[in-house]
């Protein structure tokens, strides 16, 4: 009786001295890191001073002096290193934005396309994933600028495989419609219906949910997302004035064009990207039991539906997590962007650091960019992730 009681007595003293030492274990962790980051950044300080190199971020307000060649925003060589630097932040966003949709998109044909009844068409597919994920994408951006630039012909002997469209060694040029007002419009009310079919789906899925029964709400919301726009274009006038590239001197002058380091870095991230997310698709989809589908075929539903229903629902909550790796990495693989001449942050930053010597100031934008998109792209995932989960009662 003695000896239960003088355990009992012990063991709150042993958890107590389990509790202090961890706690004294993480203060000497954080101690060693805080002493360390503080030898860094001294002798950093100690060696720019020795150089008389000035830090901090004063730089930004200065003249940048150099040119970027295609920017998203309007930039100039009188203009600052800010304005420099967020130009080519926007580039770096703009092909990141475009390459993630684009490689979602084909991933997941690709994806579906290996897990085909069709022989032809797996064989196609594996083919496409392992031809090109197990080749560095470094090389495919490189193989692709060298074709657009030493294979396409000059600007005086272009291609036009389509009427208004030209292909040449500086670029893809084609015509766009002419600056109106009805365009703008146009685009508003496409804005405003996408926001407003964001209920209407909910309603819909609540319907289903109640009743059993199915609304056609795809094809209504692609119905409302091109027809209300044409209805805006036409009240607007209806404009159709084209504004066609046309051949001025040794370049094509109007339009709308894309410049071959934009055209072969978003190619390059693209085809790379989009082999690994149709793995990530086809390992989802076969994750979900046969017999869910064997189910739902024998309740009446058709192939699409199956899909559309039973099967992708499941797989995306294998899908999700891989697939935002890859995001992830597309953004960050875009700033292999300097070693085919595209202006991304990058290159953008680096001019800026040779011609300041801020390079620690220049390196740390270009970390703080990057973990800036990264994290916004997990956010984003991650909540979609986490309304996609199963709900456990």
């Amino acid at each position: 009786m003695n000896q239960a009681t003088d355990n009992r007595r012990a063991t709150p003293r042993i958890r107590g001295w389990a509790s202090n030492r961890q706690l004294l274990y993480q203060f000497l962790v954080i101690a060693a890191v805080t002493g360390f980051a503080y030898y860094l950044f001294s002798n950093a300080q100690a060696n720019l001073n020795r150089q008389s190199i000035a830090t901090g971020f004063g730089f930004l307000s200065q003249e940048a002096g150099f040119d970027i060649g295609e920017t998203v925003v309007e930039y100039s060589a009188g203009d600052t290193y800010r304005r420099a630097l967020i130009a080519g932040a926007c580039n770096t966003l703009k092909v990141s934005f475009i390459g993630i949709i684009l490689s979602v998109t084909i991933g997941t044909l690709v994806g579906m396309a290996r897990i085909s009844g069709n022989w032809l068409v797996s064989t196609l597919a594996s083919a496409y994933v392992e031809s090109l994920r197990n080749v560095p994408l470094l090389l495919q951006l490189f193989f692709l600028y060298a074709l657009a630039t030493d294979v396409f012909p000059h600007p005086r002997e272009a291609l036009s495989p389509i009427t208004g469209v030209f292909l040449t060694n500086r670029g893809l040029y084609f015509g766009i419609p002419a600056m109106a007002p009805a365009y703008k419009f146009a685009g508003i009310a496409f804005l405003i219906t996408l926001a407003a079919l964001m209920p209407l789906r909910y309603w819909a899925r609540r319907y289903r949910d109640n009743t059993g029964k199915i609304l056609p709400i795809n094809a209504i919301s692609a119905l409302l997302c091109i027809g209300v726009p044409l209805i805006v274009w036409i009240l607007g006038g209806a404009p159709r004035e084209m504004d066609v590239p046309e051949l001025r001197g040794f370049n094509f002058r109007g339009g709308a064009s894309i410049s071959p380091e934009f055209g072969a870095l978003l190619l390059g991230l693209v085809l790379y990207t989009s082999a690994f997310v149709a793995e990530v698709v086809r390992s989802g989809i076969e994750s979900v039991n046969k017999g869910q589908t064997e189910a739902a075929v024998s309740l009446g539903l058709k192939r699409p539906h199956v899909l559309n229903l039973v099967v992708l629902p499941q797989a995306m909550r294998v899908i999700v997590p891989p697939l935002t790796n890859q995001m992830l990495n597309l953004t960050k693989n875009s700033s292999l962007a300097v070693g085919i001449g595209y202006p991304d942050f990058v290159s953008t930053a680096n001019t800026t650091i040779n011609q300041t010597g801020q390079a620690i100031e220049g390196v740390g934008l270009i970390l703080a960019l990057y973990l800036f998109f990264s994290l916004v792209t997990s956010f984003i995932m991650n909540w979609y992730n986490k309304r996609i989960a199963l709900v456990e009662r």
